[in-house]
């Protein structure tokens, strides 16, 4: 697959030397996957740093009581950051990645990113920046998850899901997902915005009618 010079897409690539991009360029390859394929998943040590060049992977977690958290997406022009620490620690993943859109990703093999990181200063620095600041995504994700009132993370992620829409395709188990909580507090909750008016609801779908008052709200805490 011939995507031409894909270490222009992303940040962290384009600052690098030109001769560590090429490098990049020889030994990384260009994979597709359909909407809804597993890009990864839990028990499987990955062998490659994943950059995503199209689309948007979802990852989340599974804990024993079957109840799904959504961790972080990684979107175009990202790399992921639990690749990166299940490669550096030669771990499988304990999360699945699942691909939202159709996706074309670049997969640079785990022989290759350790000679990189060993050799190449620049793209060293590059590769521990991007973990870093996912790492503050997630322990944001913690600490929502722990402390958040659930009011105002829904009010949140329902602006965010919207995007410049005005409906949202999506169950209230899809968005418990989301937020790691249950479906029948979602509910609960949804039940209360639609009674002030915040929003209406159908079988699988969303209307979001009040935009304002929904980021006041999510603006509050």
């Amino acid at each position: 697959m011939n995507i031409g010079d894909w270490t222009e897409r992303f940040q962290g690539t384009r600052s690098l030397p030109r001769a560590v991009r090429d490098r990049l360029l020889k030994v990384a390859k260009a994979r597709r996957y359909s909407k809804g394929d597993e890009v990864f998943g839990p028990h499987n040590v990955p062998d490659s740093l994943l950059f995503l060049f199209e689309g948007t992977i979802r990852v989340s977690q599974t804990s024993g009581n079957g109840r799904d958290i959504v961790l972080y997406r990684v979107d175009a022009g990202e790399s992921c950051v639990l690749t990166t620490a299940c490669m550096l620690a030669e771990e499988a993943y304990n999360a699945e990645g699942v691909a939202e859109t159709r996706i074309i990703a670049i997969l640079l093999p785990k022989l290759e990113f350790d000679c990189l990181v060993a050799e190449e200063p620049a793209f060293r620095s590059f590769v521990f920046a991007a973990y870093s600041r996912r790492l503050i995504d997630l322990l944001r994700v913690v600490d929502d998850v722990a402390f958040g009132r659930i009011d105002v993370r829904l009010a949140d992620r329902l602006l965010t899901l919207a995007g410049g829409d005005k409906e949202i395709a999506a169950t209230h188990a899809q968005i418990a997902s989301e937020l790691g909580t249950a479906r029948e507090v979602i509910s609960r909750v949804l039940h209360d915005f639609q009674k002030r008016g915040f929003v209406a609801q159908s079988r699988g779908r969303i209307a979001v009618i009040d935009k304002p008052a929904l980021r006041a709200l999510a603006e509050s805490d």
